[in-house]
């Protein structure tokens, strides 16, 4: 088939890969030039220890607790916007204990199953991923934040997830060249990372090999359509015919799908990072620091530093209030690493796409025989994007799925 992909990000380029390996001619459309998408820009984390979903119970008083607050790890920008007001009550609706007892093993399913792949994948293309399985620490400062920590990793086990808890003394064995400074942490070893950028590049040029064809800088300004079917997508560059169409857009998913009268909730996270280059002292192991919700990402001599989530519309302002708390989290953690506050055009934004429930959207669209949606994957992307692609392919040739879907379908 000729099939069309809306996004150049991690998710449009694993389904591209699927796709296109399996025979297909592959085009994606993306409005921006494929340099430098929220996928570049994220910590680079594969996480099956991140399965409890973002709604979840205590994140709606936390988050109440910071939502006005500029500075805070979470923080909403008052404003009158229905999609926003609705999104947030469903949110509010999903996070009790039943709602992440129902959802949880799902997103357990989704994510162990896409680290596998995301390994497979990165050997598939010579290591470009800079793909390293050394795991992931929560660490953290108070005694609150830790006993939540162990309720988790306890929690973990029912995954057949190893979660040890650790003293400070553990921790600092890990890292040997960085002093720190927690009361404890867990870790867990099943975790991997990533160089965001390298991954990026690596599957943009293998994708390229492959076949795959790219329309960078085309903006999508409507659909044509008829007897439940999208025949072309029409762009200010003009129109492209194809069978199938993938919408895999990110941020930009529900003002894309609502142009195909698909209802769906997300709401656009935004998100900042800088990358400290050249360091003569880093970390051996990933971390979150759970207390301010910062993550750092080591990556050969670079390390990486992000956090917060932004509610605040689809823009890409960098509001210097929210960063000066990440790096002040991280030189509080870490204290010889010494890190300067970046200047603004040294940080990166970029919006990460969040459903109310905290699971991804992946299906077929409910209007159309021929669309499927990929994306709402929230802080997951990287976590999720192998298996998404591999799923997104197994829908659109009609085989039996890998794991159970329905907490994934469009509109639930």
């Amino acid at each position: 088939m000729q099939i069309t992909i809306i996004g150049a990000g991690v998710i449009g380029l694993t389904t591209a890969y699927y796709l296109q390996k399996e025979g297909h001619e592959v085009t994606i459309i993306d409005r921006g030039n494929g340099s430098n998408n929220c996928s570049f820009g994220n910590a680079g984390y594969i996480s099956p220890s991140h399965f409890i979903p973002l709604a979840s119970p205590g994140i709606v008083a936390q988050g109440l607790k910071w939502m006005l607050s500029s500075t805070s790890p979470f923080y909403i920008k008052p404003r009158l916007d229905a999609s926003l007001i609705k999104w947030g009550w469903k949110f509010y609706k999903n996070a009790t204990d039943k709602k992440v007892q129902e959802n949880a093993p799902h997103l357990n399913n989704i994510l162990q199953l896409s680290r596998n792949l995301m390994i497979d994948l990165d050997k598939d293309l010579n290591h470009g991923f800079q793909l390293e399985t050394k795991g992931c620490l929560m660490l953290y400062k108070s005694a609150e934040t830790g006993h939540h920590e162990a309720e988790l990793a306890k929690e973990a086990k029912k995954y057949n997830i190893d979660a040890p808890v650790l003293t400070q003394k553990d921790i600092q064995a890990m890292e040997p060249e960085v002093e720190v400074d927690v009361l404890g942490g867990v870790y867990f070893p099943i975790d991997c990372h990533l160089h965001p950028v390298r991954m990026m590049e690596t599957l943009l040029a293998h994708t390229k090999s492959m076949g795959v064809k790219f329309l960078f800088e085309h903006e999508v300004e409507g659909f044509e359509s008829s007897n439940g079917k999208v025949n072309a997508v029409i762009t200010n560059k003009g129109k492209i015919d194809g069978d199938h169409l993938v919408i895999a857009s990110g941020g930009w998913l529900e003002l894309m799908t609502k142009k195909l009268g698909i209802s769906l909730l997300l709401q656009p996270g935004k998100g900042y990072s800088t990358t400290y280059k050249n360091r003569t002292k880093n970390l051996k192991h990933p971390a979150i620091l759970v207390d301010d919700r910062v993550a750092m990402t080591p990556m050969d001599n670079e390390l990486r530093v992000g956090g917060t989530m932004e509610l605040s519309g689809i823009n890409d302002k960098i509001n210097m209030n929210r960063v000066h708390p990440i790096i002040k989290a991280a030189n509080h953690y870490y204290k010889n690493l010494h890190l300067d506050v970046p200047t603004e055009n040294q940080v990166w934004t970029g919006l990460r796409p969040c459903s109310p429930d905290g699971l991804p959207y992946i299906g077929n669209s409910p209007h159309h025989d021929n669309v499927t949606v990929a994306g709402g994957h929230a802080m997951l992307g990287i976590s999720l994007a192998a298996a998404t692609g591999y799923l997104v392919k197994q829908i659109i040739q009609k085989e039996e799925m890998e794991i159970p879907m329905e907490k994934f379908r469009v509109e639930r």
